[in-house]
């Protein structure tokens, strides 16, 4: 997890600089989901950490429910953002995106996110729940990052297009938010005793 970890961030500079550059609200919501992933990691981390000092106490799979509705509140918050700006996007008219450098991150965050789960799943098959659900996040991140990269080289081709910027992002946004949704009513779950299957 601490070597996908290093790999989100050093990609969150550079989707964001491209998002405001391009003028992408599907790339930057990339960014935002790529940073929801990568506090969710951080926490993640401790928490297992935490877990695993007295696994077989009550209350030691606690730190996971609580991380994991943090990480839900995060991402509809993310979800919230990106929808309501590319539903005024569409509704006054897309802006002019410029399609070559959101096809070049969108491809970058591809390659990190495959090489990511590649890395995780030399060991997911052999761990626990919540890192499977990490590979599962990082394989579903490596899509997301391809729809980008085809709405880009479409944007690029035709010289116009703009619509599917905003359009992209609001079914981004809706995957984020029904992610996070679930992920909440899992994690509130956690916290009343109930076991949290966050690969589900």
């Amino acid at each position: 997890m601490a070597v996908v970890l290093a790999m989100n961030l050093a990609l969150i500079g550079g989707l964001v600089t491209v998002g405001i550059t391009a003028d992408s609200v599907g790339v930057l919501a990339a960014a935002g989901d790529t940073l929801a992933d990568s506090v969710a990691l951080v926490l993640g981390l401790i928490a297992v950490s935490l877990r695993d000092r007295d696994p077989h106490r009550p209350g030691a799979k606690r730190p996971i429910a609580v991380v994991a509705l943090l990480n839900a509140t995060l991402l509809i918050a993310v979800a919230v953002t990106v929808a309501v700006e590319a539903f005024l996007r569409l509704r006054r008219g897309a802006p002019a995106v410029l399609g070559l450098p959101m096809a070049v991150i969108a491809l970058i965050t591809v390659v990190v996110m495959v090489a990511g789960a590649l890395v995780l799943g030399l060991s997911a098959h052999r761990e626990d729940l919540h890192m499977k659900s990490v590979l599962v996040d990082t394989l579903g991140d490596a899509a997301a990052a391809a729809g980008v990269l085809v709405a880009g080289i479409l944007i690029c081709v035709t010289g116009g297009t703009f619509w599917l910027d905003p359009a992209l992002a609001l079914v981004l946004a809706a995957v984020i938010g029904v992610a996070g949704t679930r992920l909440a009513i899992q994690a509130v779950a956690g916290l009343r005793g109930a076991d949290l299957h966050t690969d589900d």
